[in-house]
């Protein structure tokens, strides 16, 4: 590393999704140099440290950058997702995001890129892990910072709980290296690494029966199928969007919107007679929530707090177990809340969610949004912060900043003319391939638009009521 002063329009802290699509555009919007520095060896972020057999939870059309697509835009043929647009397994994400760095990035000559080296806390320069070797930096423009997410693996902590001496615990990166039956296979966690884990035991043999799943907590869960890109999936979509305008119009409750939004097919839930109390914008196919029904022995004792050899201690009770059970770690905490409250604060940019459980097409939109000629105040003012979801609450309070966040776009002629040539932009771009001349999809438009207005009158009493 060349301890030389290395001089950048624009530092960026991190190589993982979010600071891909954020100097992806920036690329396109600017002539700046861009130094990228990651602590993995590779871009990708916590893609690197995923389980083998993850695979993106939305469509592959919605993520990644939007210079490139991400996979081929067809249907995955088999498999519970079957017959819905393609979702790139975990392997191809960092494949394609080498390929944008390798391909498009470096040989622009205007990005720098460090892998395996960490930034100094004051952002004044970087050192390599392996050697100690520092590079001090001067940064002429802002500090990007990409980490704000701080995506939580189970491969890189170990669980959050005591494990006692002889019993085996394993992130879900181990599965595929068992090599030998368990008489009872433990996943412990409730979200979508908790259900992954539940198929690939089903998927790959497991009897239901030798399955326990702890679930602390049960979650609700977006319906894949209700959302997909492409004309052919505009009816569906569009109708599905319609009713979730007008179940935020006639609901009277938190509790009776999502039964609402679970009778249009938008949300799915393990048990009908368990009302979910968590919502992280998870998304899953109906055929993934039928192949994880199969499992009756649930456990909903809250927590873990204690692995012992005989018993699993739980917040509300304990349950015995037996010899050589095997235990999954699947309680990753997602994406936490964020420190910081604005996205352009100064000499720095803070990559958050601007559009609902959308992060790729957030940080190209703030991207956009840096390259335009103007202060701060009005930066901010496009880009409110939508903050990850715990509780389902916070789906309608995320509705309610990015309802606004839209009208704001709507209205800025610069950031209106870009949404128009946005790969990410996904339902816009579904709504510009609508012909004048197709009576029955502009009926839908118009049914959807209505509700919308209908829903952002009703959404402040709806919230207010839930303080």
């Amino acid at each position: 590393m060349d301890a030389a002063l290395l001089e950048t329009d624009y530092l960026v802290i991190g190589a993982g999704a979010n600071a891909m699509s954020f100097v992806d555009t920036l690329l396109d919007e600017t002539q700046a140099d861009i130094v990228m520095v990651d602590r993995h060896h590779r871009p990708g972020g916590h893609w690197n440290d995923a389980y083998p057999f993850v695979r993106l939870h939305s469509p592959s059309a919605f993520y990644g950058v939007n210079s490139r697509q991400l996979g081929n835009g067809g249907k995955d043929l088999v498999g519970l997702n079957q017959g819905l647009s393609e979702l790139a397994s975990g392997a191809e994400v960092v494949d394609y995001f080498d390929q944008v760095m390798n391909q498009r990035f470096l040989p622009s000559g205007r990005v720098h890129y460090f892998p395996m080296c960490e930034v100094d806390a004051d952002g004044a320069g970087f050192s390599a892990l392996l050697t100690g070797a520092r590079q001090a930096v001067k940064v002429r423009r802002k500090i990007v910072d990409a980490t704000h997410a701080r995506t939580e693996v189970p491969s890189t902590r170990p669980p959050p709980y005591p494990v006692a001496a002889g019993v085996r615990c394993v992130p879900p990166n181990e599965l595929p290296k068992i090599g030998r039956p368990h008489p009872a296979y433990v996943v412990i966690g409730s979200g979508k690494t908790g259900i992954d884990t539940c198929q690939w035991l089903l998927q790959n043999g497991v009897d239901p029966d030798a399955i326990r799943w702890i679930v602390p907590r049960d979650a609700w869960f977006l319906d894949r199928g209700a959302v997909q890109p492409g004309m052919e999936g505009f009816d569906r979509t569009f109708l599905g969007l319609a009713e979730q305008m007008e179940a935020i119009a006639a609901a009277s409750s938190i509790a009776d919107l999502f039964l609402r939004l679970e009778a249009s097919h938008q949300v799915l839930r393990l048990s009908p007679s368990i009302e979910p109390t968590m919502y992280r914008c998870a998304t899953v196919a109906p055929a993934e929530m039928r192949e994880v029904q199969r499992i009756t022995n649930i456990v909903r004792l809250g927590h873990v707090r204690s692995i012992e050899p005989t018993r699993i201690v739980l917040d509300h009770g304990t349950i015995p177990a037996g010899p050589d059970w095997l235990y999954i770690d699947c309680t990753a905490n997602g994406i936490p809340p964020p420190q910081v409250k604005r996205v352009f604060d100064g000499d720095r940019v803070n990559l958050l969610m601007v559009r609902s459980c959308l992060p790729a097409f957030s940080s190209s939109l703030i991207a956009f949004v840096e390259s335009l000629d103007t202060d701060d105040a009005e930066k901010n003012a496009l880009c409110a912060i939508i903050p990850p979801p715990s509780v389902p609450v916070d789906w309608l309070r995320m509705m309610a900043v990015a309802m606004a966040n839209g009208q704001r776009w709507a209205k800025h002629p610069a950031v209106s003319e870009w949404m128009g040539r946005a790969r990410l932009n996904t339902l816009g771009n579904m709504v510009r391939g609508v012909d004048e001349s197709d009576a029955d999809r502009q009926a839908l438009l118009r049914r959807y638009r209505a509700a919308t207005r209908q829903a952002a009158a009703r959404l402040p009493e709806l919230l207010s009521a839930v303080g």
